[in-house]
This record gives C-alpha cells, sequence and structure tokens, in this order.
C-alpha cells in the first residue's frame, strides 16, 4: 500500500498547493459563517507572509494533496484537499512539525471550526484561550479563534 510522505514545498507544488488551499479555505470560512472574507491563496500568500515559514507538503504518487506552514513555535497554515479528509495527511503534517519544532507549538482555530478543534484535540493540542480581532490578510472581517497550544514534554511523558 502506498503512503503519504512529507516533503518540502519546492515553487512547482504552487499550484496546487493554492487549490488545496481555496477549496478547504472555503469550507473553513462556511463553517464560521466567513465566506465573504475569502482571499484567493495567489493573493493571501503574500498578505500574510506564507513564505516566511516552514513549508511541507503531503505527497502520494507524485499527486500533493496537503500542507502546512509553520515555525518553530506555531503552526500557522494547515490545509487538506477536501477530496481527501480523514484520510490521516492532516496528522501526518501536525506531526511532522512536532518533530521539527521547539518545545511548545501554538496555532489558532477559527470560532465555528468544529472538526478543526477536534482534530487538533486528537493529536495533543489544548485550548489555551479564545482571542478575537482583525482577521490576518483580511482585517476589515472581525473573528475569534481559539488558541490551542501542543507541549512536547507534556505530550511525551
Amino acid at each position: 500500500m502506498t503512503r503519504y510522505f512529507c516533503r518540502p514545498y519546492q515553487q512547482k507544488d504552487f499550484p496546487r498547493i493554492c487549490d488545496i488551499h481555496d477549496a478547504a479555505r472555503l469550507d473553513e470560512l462556511r463553517l464560521s459563517n466567513l465566506q465573504e472574507a475569502f482571499i484567493p491563496l495567489r493573493i493571501a500568500a503574500a498578505r500574510e507572509g506564507l513564505f516566511e515559514y516552514q513549508l511541507l507538503v503531503a505527497e502520494m504518487n507524485g499527486r500533493v494533496d496537503g500542507f502546512v506552514a509553520f515555525s518553530a513555535s506555531e503552526l500557522t497554515w494547515l490545509y487538506v484537499d477536501p477530496d481527501c479528509y480523514r484520510t490521516g495527511i492532516g496528522s501526518l503534517l501536525t506531526q511532522a512539525v512536532v518533530d521539527r519544532s521547539g518545545p511548545e507549538i501554538s496555532l489558532e482555530v477559527i470560532s465555528g471550526n468544529e472538526p478543526a478543534l477536534a482534530f487538533y484535540r486528537s493529536v495533543g493540542f489544548e485550548h489555551v484561550h479564545t482571542a478575537s480581532g482583525a482577521m490576518p490578510g483580511n482585517e476589515a472581517f472581525r473573528v475569534t479563534a481559539h488558541v490551542m497550544s501542543y507541549n512536547k514534554t507534556k505530550n511525551r511523558a
């Protein structure tokens, strides 16, 4: 059985991660009733500094079906092709971030995105607090987000 593997992002992946982001981001925003805030990745990448982070993609048989962007302390983007939800890609990418990051990793989940909250809890993230403010990249919209954290020491003990 062929499995997904993670590899570093390559510039040739950009059209595919745009497709993945745009479809999955619309799902995310629908759950929060924020569809009007949608910005395609070809614009959002520059506005939100996507390439300031480390990027990995999940690939199988030459096809990229998910990607993640992160720093030593923050998971900032994680998107999976909607046709591949619940196949383990999100877990694979999240584990890759945990393996490559510092001792504690944070992330934010927009309120209303219950599937994402459940997923992150299932892989060891805990809710820290809730924050409200302008949506990064589209500041005309206000959002509430759940700040979550993963502590390597606590989760490996």
